[in-house]
């Protein structure tokens, strides 16, 4: 097995190693439409056919993401991307039956005159006898004044009227299919932060639509993708855009609230609330075309995730984007599409806001790698496999049959953990690692090196 812990290359299957066996993490990305365009006003029945990355986002263009050999392990389940569905939304055409209309018109009036007999006959006797009783309904009584409050300091319905602007519907149309997922406003002149995932696709002659909070429309054309961290910037032809506000994630507590915004099954501008569930979870999400995955250092959260969600923002309560919304785990397996059970995750903004600076700038990112491929073993840790040479870990001493139980202080349990926790620093980090071996424990001290992302 490889792992050139990140920077290096190899299929990774998509399951994140701490879930539950049988299940597979999807992505959170795009709405596969393929063969009915997602907005055609015809009935259509409920369902269709997301870490590593799921995304539900051929008649469907769903990438599968099947079960290989990985550069970090021997075996894992597959990841689907994130191509979900149609909302289940149904609509009904046609008009009611006209049956007997003349003699249902005639029964009416009928009706109706006996109605105002019996009411004038009604008055009379209740004129004559003096008295009565008379009966209000809640139908009889005038609609209250219109709610003049506002929404409170730190609610979800005021960080919705805060992001929901900032929030950005992806419908993608290629040769294979077609899909839906969601981005972040970056700048006002229309430069938008998503997934890779989401709009890998439109790289084989797609096309990519945009769509805004305030309903305007424009093209969008690719900047910059990176599968390894599962991250695009694209660029609408637009101005007057509201720019979101980046927060920070290092500091996150688990158990704070938080708010999801994005467009699950094509519903644009939906929003969802939970908490931060866990941190640091090693997860695999969405590759390209099915042979590149990557090992995100993912926030966990409960607030409801679906696939079209990809690419859009999971916000703190002061309405600053803290991760964006990359994958769910799911249950089903094979091709298999599932919705929300609770665990989705997001990619760090700390990450995502570097990556996503290279991309805007230069079309590519790089990142922080260790130099060398690990496999899981029969003890919690990463074992190290191959050392590459003139890499970060040869330079530090490192050698094959190396356990790698810790980076910093931060406890690595297996090898996808090793690859998440090198994933939080930048190319240039030192970092401390803490190497059992024979003649016990020590520790070493390495300087990550910088490998362009694919």
């Amino acid at each position: 097995m490889t792992d050139n812990t990140p920077g290096s290359s190899g299929n990774q299957p998509e399951e994140p190693q701490s879930q539950a066996q049988g299940g597979h993490a999807a992505s959170a990305g795009d709405t596969p439409a393929a063969g009915v365009p997602p907005q055609q006003d015809q009935p259509h029945q409920q369902g269709g056919p997301e870490q590593t990355a799921q995304q539900h986002f051929p008649p469907y263009s769903t990438q599968q993401f099947q079960t290989q050999q990985h550069p970090y392990q021997g075996q894992s389940q597959a990841w689907n991307p994130g191509y979900g569905a149609m909302p289940p939304v149904q609509s009904e055409h046609g008009a009611p039956r006209r049956r007997n209309s003349l003699v249902a018109g005639a029964a009416v009036l009928a009706l109706a005159a006996g109605l105002i007999g019996g009411g004038v006959g009604g008055y009379v006797g209740y004129q004559l006898g003096g008295g009565g009783s008379s009966s209000v309904t809640a139908l009889d009584q005038p609609a209250p004044a219109r709610s003049a409050s506002t929404a409170p300091q730190g609610s979800v319905q005021q960080v919705a009227q805060k992001v929901l602007p900032s929030v950005v519907q992806l419908q993608v149309a290629s040769f294979g299919g077609s899909g839906e997922g969601s981005g972040i406003v970056l700048s006002s002149d229309g430069y938008i932060l998503t997934n890779n995932h989401v709009v890998a696709s439109a790289g084989q002659g797609g096309r990519i639509t945009a769509t805004f909070n305030d309903n305007r429309t424009a093209s969008v054309r690719v900047i910059g993708t990176d599968p390894d961290s599962d991250l695009a910037v694209v660029k609408a032809d637009i101005t007057g855009l509201t720019p979101a506000e980046l927060g920070r994630s290092d500091d996150l507590a688990v158990g704070a609230p938080v708010v999801a915004i994005g467009s699950p099954f094509g519903l644009s501008g939906t929003v969802t609330s939970g908490i931060i569930s866990a941190k640091d979870r090693p997860v695999r999400a969405g590759g390209e075309n099915g042979d590149q995955s990557s090992v995100l250092n993912a926030l966990q959260t409960d607030a409801a995730i679906n696939p079209g969600n990809s690419g859009g923002p999971l916000v703190d309560m002061d309405g600053r984007v803290v991760g964006i919304n990359s994958a769910i785990y799911s249950p089903g397996s094979g091709q298999e599409q599932g919705g929300s059970v609770g665990l989705g995750f997001a990619i760090p903004v700390d990450q995502a806001k570097r990556v996503a600076q290279e991309l805007k700038n230069t079309g590519s990112a790089t990142h922080a790698s260790l130099g060398v491929t690990v496999t899981n073993g029969p003890q919690p840790g990463a074992y190290i496999h191959n050392v590459v040479p003139g890499g970060a870990a040869e330079k530090a001493g490192l050698k094959p049959g190396d356990l790698v139980t810790k980076v910093d202080d931060r406890v690595v349990q297996d090898m996808d953990g090793l690859v998440a926790a090198v994933r939080t620093h930048s190319p240039g980090d030192k970092v401390t690692l803490t190497i059992s071996g024979v003649g016990g424990d020590r520790t070493v001290q390495a300087t990550l090196n910088g490998d362009k992302g694919q």
